[in-house]
């Protein structure tokens, strides 16, 4: 089987690099879809296979947010785990967005929920890397034992990410010292495409830094929010890509999946049209 990042590589080649975010909110699904549910996991679960079919042309990455799913408890969970074997089972790349972060034994259970086939079978997951080097390794070691990857929390495009990133930290900022560790850690995993399963998390919100990353970080993928909804641009996430058109997946969750009024009859036409209109633009 082929490593993650070659993986990865395979399906931007062949669809792009638009990543379709899953992050559903009961309010702003179709209205006829939830009315028709017998319950709101289950049309949580219904949307995503439907977006599914509509996005399949034009993203070959989806990344489904745990906490939508698990706010409904084991119903919930239950839904996310049926959504993340349906996307593997249509060929998608799946990211498990749950920004698991913890030590020991207790990251080792969090890495063997990800990736294991019993359990989300997710081929990648984001982490955390807060608590330091031991807390990451668990998840490096479970994710390359699976043939998955990560995506380490790094320069994130939420407006109070500086708090802490922005530290200096020995005449730099804090997320260069991420970004270095993540250098390492990705280091042992490079894959023929030239890229590893270690990647890191850098918003387009942030574009000065995504340049600055991409040439400090030539061999990780990035996995790129902040696109769209959230006021990033197609020019912003240019510099996030290598030469080869490789580098990084850009995400897209509002913008691509509720670009519709949940009253809208056409809301399939317009999932279709948002996330044609994102790969061309990111291609």
């Amino acid at each position: 089987m082929p490593t993650f990042p070659d993986r990865l590589a395979d399906a931007v080649r062949r669809r792009g690099p638009l990543c379709v975010g899953l992050d559903p909110r009961a309010e702003s699904l179709p209205a006829a879809l939830l009315a028709s549910a017998e319950s709101v996991p289950a049309a949580f679960e219904a949307f995503a296979l439907k977006v599914f079919d509509l996005i399949e042309p034009y993203a070959g990455v989806v990344k489904p947010q745990a906490a939508f799913f698990e706010q409904y408890g084991a119903a919930g969970l239950a839904a996310m785990g049926r959504v993340l074997h349906a996307a593997r089972e249509r060929g998608f790349v799946t990211i498990l967005d749950a920004k698991r972060g913890d030590i020991a034994s207790t990251a080792a259970a969090y890495a063997e929920a990800a990736f294991s086939p019993a359990v989300w079978h997710a081929d990648a997951l984001t982490v955390n890397p807060y608590l330091g080097a031991d807390a990451v390794e668990p998840f490096v070691s479970a994710a390359v034992a699976a043939g998955g990857g990560l995506f380490v929390l790094v320069r994130t495009s939420n407006p109070g990410g500086g708090l802490f990133q922005n530290l200096q930290c020995d005449g730099r900022p804090l997320y260069r010292a991420v970004g270095d560790a993540v250098a390492s850690w990705n280091a042992p995993t490079v894959g023929e495409c030239g890229l590893g399963a270690v990647g890191a998390v850098v918003g387009a919100t942030h574009p000065r830094e995504l340049a600055e990353l991409r040439a400090a970080l030539p061999d990780v993928w990035f996995l790129v929010p902040g696109y769209g909804a959230q006021g990033g641009t197609a020019a912003d996430v240019r510099a996030a890509f290598r030469p080869d058109g490789l580098g990084a997946v850009v995400n897209s969750s509002r913008g691509v999946t509720f670009p519709f009024h949940p009253s809208d009859v056409q809301w399939e036409a317009k999932v279709v049209a948002a996330a044609r209109a994102a790969r061309a633009e990111l291609r």
